[in-house]
């Protein structure tokens, strides 16, 4: 028995998983992606191949194969979209639901489904867009060891993936890794202007500034050593290391990341309650 995609909705991070299953191997004849914009349901049949249409169509839990619906749509209209998806399948092939919008608790969307419950809620973040992305996956307690492992692998496709047993941390995943990106970027572009400060060009303090991080973080990938270890090889004694990492402690630095952690997931809890009302 053969597994179909359905992807609904044809955004950023739905062309991004369809790129690495692509570069994966999978069949793309086995994807369908149903989005209205006409402009990229052309570009992602152009792409990667995939078979696309505008609408729902009417069965998308056909028994002769093994359907997985991946929910690739804004928070704002999954209410929307679950309650006509509801309408088009069954219980009978048990599809496998997985959502990749931000925030909507797995109750809400059973609760939209009709009370359909094989779901698995996904976070993902932005480098999933060129494949070395992660994601955090919860599975509710419908979710058989067989659809786990076809979640795992379509996530796996964009990067690494983690398992939650425990839906209520998705918020913290939100403000790490979902929003995390975002700091990431904030603090390459505050090295780069003090870089620029220094008598740097724009050039020199963009380059240096970028691949600083990307080789640190590759470093810290790689190595066995943990990251306070690794942090302070670099820092001698009575060195310019050691001065930059004084400044950092008596700015309070981590107690400022640690505030921006907490309002981001803070703001994750609140989208969370007001898009799973309906």
């Amino acid at each position: 028995m053969s597994n179909h995609i359905h992807f609904i909705g044809g955004g950023n991070m739905a062309s991004a998983i369809i790129g690495g299953l692509k570069t994966n191997g999978f069949d793309m004849s086995n994807i369908t992606v149903i989005e209205p914009d006409a402009e990229k349901r052309t570009l992602l049949s152009a792409t990667y191949g995939v078979q696309n249409l505008d609408t729902y169509v009417e069965n998308l839990d056909s028994p002769s194969r093994q359907n997985i619906i991946v929910l690739a749509v804004k928070p704002q209209i999954l209410q929307e979209v679950c309650q006509n998806l509801a309408k088009k399948i069954s219980r009978q092939s048990s599809p496998l639901i997985i959502s990749i919008a931000a925030g909507v608790q797995c109750a809400a969307i059973s609760r939209w489904l009709g009370g359909y419950s094989a779901i698995v809620r996904v976070m993902p973040n932005t480098p999933a867009q060129i494949q070395v992305g992660v994601s955090a996956l919860f599975a509710t307690s419908d979710v058989n060891d067989a659809q786990r492992l076809q979640a795992e692998q379509i996530l796996s496709a964009v990067g690494k993936t983690l398992w939650l047993s425990n839906e209520q941390k998705m918020d913290a995943v939100t403000a790490i890794s979902g929003s995390g990106p975002a700091y990431v970027f904030y603090l390459i572009e505050a090295l780069q202007e003090a870089a620029m400060k220094l008598g740097l060009t724009l050039e020199e303090a963009r380059l240096l500034s970028i691949e600083t991080f990307a080789g640190a973080s590759l470093l810290a990938q790689q190595s066995t050593t943990d990251i306070q270890t690794l942090r302070a090889q670099v820092t001698s004694k009575g060195g310019t290391t050691e001065q930059g990492i004084l400044a950092l402690e008596n700015a309070n630095t981590k107690d400022i990341i640690l505030a921006a952690a907490k309002a981001a997931a803070k703001r994750a809890n609140e989208l969370g309650i007001l898009l799973g009302k309906g």
